[in-house]
């Protein structure tokens, strides 16, 4: 088998790169000089603003984990956080064993169970409503908040520091390490299968739910994390204050902060310490000048408005701009095609195995209304072999195959899995039994790096020679490579390659060789004809090029208003009379 593209040097998904390019270690040396050098030089009131500014740089990471990777509007990070620091009081009231190393973790995972509540009942709604919820979640959490006294508030019972970190210059300190421990753990969350998943999600909760991702356990599993995030900072707060209120956590400071989270881009450590500072910083500058701290809010909600228009964070937009310099200059190098072959060319020989065919769609029927969009079809994909789905616009190809791959939700008819129901399977549980999907409208998020799609597509973890062979094949290029630098067209080989090395039972592509130059088509035919022995996937291929389905395919089932109307061997189908009338004369393009 011939190379197609080197992979190129071994970088970006499992490399030990920090923040900005700059390794990991570098990062956080460079980051403890600053910080023992701010507490050494700081007055009291400077490390006071300094510490407020970390506490605030946590409540961004928390933002970050929920909206910025997940992509879901939350607006009650705060009201976790309150939940955190009334749970470091109870804990120093009632002197729990372990001091505050012990209480932050008490608070965030109490705040994680508050976390849980508020996303189950969130997970069915989006956008705006699910905004609502959470902000009421919020107002619900000051009125009780705000009845009650925080532990130790009366009494004066004070929130008791470390030893090693009693005073205001080592507090500082103690949280500037709280805040690198939680980007460390974020830092390998984004190199994980799990920070892909959240990537995805917010990216396309479709295209997740096809890879076999559960988008409820990872919306709940964001919650959780941002939760315990936003606890740590509440406790962290009780710590430096010493004594906290209600006041201190109000729902509009939590809005007010998610502007500054949605301006900046605290998914990205930068954007997190730059929310961070503008937090604690922007309403005392403004307040040394004379102007009121209260429209500080409404500077942050003008800058929330600039990222509706733009589409991005500022940071991310940033990060782009870089990103898109160097592609320009060091740009991919073209896909190395096979050699030109004249259609149609020779099919592997492939046998029909025995058992249960690999996919059966059985009397299937599909209304919307009073249209009919599948017509009682019943159609078998044998084991190992590549079946194409043709027709012309509007025949219900991609109604069908949303259909067996679980994404319709009312259907009369059955679709089996190597002999055995699925129908009662959602769409990421069919994914997961066996059967992956495409989609005609290309899905494939580009915050990630072109590996950790791959991982994400394939719904296992890969190794990194598996992940470089796969780029190889399928001519894409390197796994560090950051997929909005990627064309169109090689998105979707990208695709087809993630879907592939998963080696799921049945495959269905929904016009992979759209946007596709004749190299990369050629490329496209030879791989597509591999996938049956390379993978052991048997493939139901949807295209509207007839000469790819000729060259591919063993089989050829036509649609045409929702009903077969031919099935069989290539030939014997594509010179049928009713398909030539079908496609008005377009079959033999």
């Amino acid at each position: 088998m011939e190379t197609l593209r080197k992979p190129g040097q071994r970088g970006g998904l499992l490399a030990a790169a920090g923040p900005l390019g700059k390794p990991l270690p570098l990062t956080l040396i460079a980051a403890a000089v600053v910080v023992i050098v701010l507490s050494s030089v700081s007055s009291s009131s400077m490390l006071f603003n300094l510490t407020a500014a970390a506490v605030a740089v946590v409540f961004m990471q928390s933002y970050g984990l929920i909206t910025g990777r997940a992509g879901v509007i939350s607006l009650c990070q705060l009201s976790f956080a309150a939940i955190g620091a009334w749970t470091v009081g109870w804990a120093n009231v009632h002197e729990v064993p372990g001091g505050l190393y012990v209480w932050l973790l008490l608070g965030g995972l109490v705040a994680v169970l508050a976390g849980l509540l508020i996303g189950l009942p969130a997970l069915r709604l989006r956008g705006v409503n699910l905004a609502v919820a959470t902000f009421a979640f919020a107002i619900a959490l000051d009125v009780v908040f705000g009845g009650l006294s925080f532990p130790g508030q009366n009494d004066y019972n004070f929130v008791r520091r470390p030893e090693l970190f009693d005073t205001d210059a080592a507090y500082f300190v103690f949280t500037a390490i709280v805040v690198a421990v939680i980007f460390v753990g974020l830092y390998f969350l984004d190199r994980s299968r799990l920070g892909g998943a959240l990537v995805e999600i917010r990216h396309s909760e479709r295209a997740a739910a096809a890879h076999g991702i559960s988008v409820t356990k990872g919306k709940l599993a964001a919650f959780a994390l941002s939760a315990f995030v936003a606890g740590v900072g509440g406790g962290l707060m009780a710590g430096q204050l010493g004594i906290v209120t209600a006041g201190n956590f109000s729902s509009f400071a939590s809005v007010a902060m998610f502007a500054i989270a949605l301006f900046v881009g605290t998914n990205n450590i930068e954007g997190a310490i730059a929310g961070g500072v503008m937090g604690a910083f922007v309403p005392v500058l403004m307040d040394a000048i004379g102007i009121p701290q209260d429209l500080a809010s409404l500077l942050f909600g003008v800058g929330a408005i600039q990222v509706l228009r733009l589409g991005m964070s500022q940071t991310d937009l940033l990060r782009t701009q870089r990103r898109r310099k160097r592609a320009e200059r060091n740009p991919l190098p073209p896909i190395q095609a096979p050699p030109v072959q004249v259609f149609p060319r020779q099919r592997p020989a492939r046998i029909v195995r025995r058992g249960a065919p690999a996919l059966e769609v059985r009397d299937l029927r599909v209304t919307f209304g009073n249209l009919v969009a599948v017509n009682d079809v019943n159609l078998v994909l044998p084991r190992g072999q590549v079946v194409g789905l043709v027709g012309p616009n509007g025949a219900g190809k991609s109604t069908l195959i949303n259909t067996v791959t679980g994404f319709t939700g009312r259907y009369t008819g059955q679709v089996l899995l190597d002999g055995k129901p699925v129908d009662d399977l959602s769409a990421h549980r069919r994914a997961r039994a066996g059967v992956r999907r495409s989609f005609q409208q290309l899905r494939v998020p580009t915050s990630i790096s072109v590996g950790m799609f791959l991982q994400v597509a394939a719904g296992a973890t890969l190794t990194r020679q598996a992940i470089d062979e796969q780029l190889a094949l399928f001519g894409c290029p390197p796994a560090d490579t950051p997929v909005e630098v990627v064309d169109v067209a090689t998105r979707r080989l990208l695709e087809v390659a993630g879907l592939a090395v998963g080696r799921p039972r049945v495959l269905l592509l929904d016009e992979p060789a759209a946007g596709h130059s004749s190299d990369e088509t050629r490329l496209l035919v030879d791989r597509l004809a591999e996938i049956p022995e390379r993978f052991d996937t048997s493939l139901l291929l949807v295209e509207h090029d007839i000469e790819l389905v000729r060259a591919v395919c063993d089989q050829i089932v036509v649609l045409d208003f929702g009903s077969v109307i031919a099935s069989g061997p290539p030939e014997q189908v594509l010179s049928d009379p009713a398909v030539i009338a079908a496609y008005l004369g377009d079959s033999t393009r």
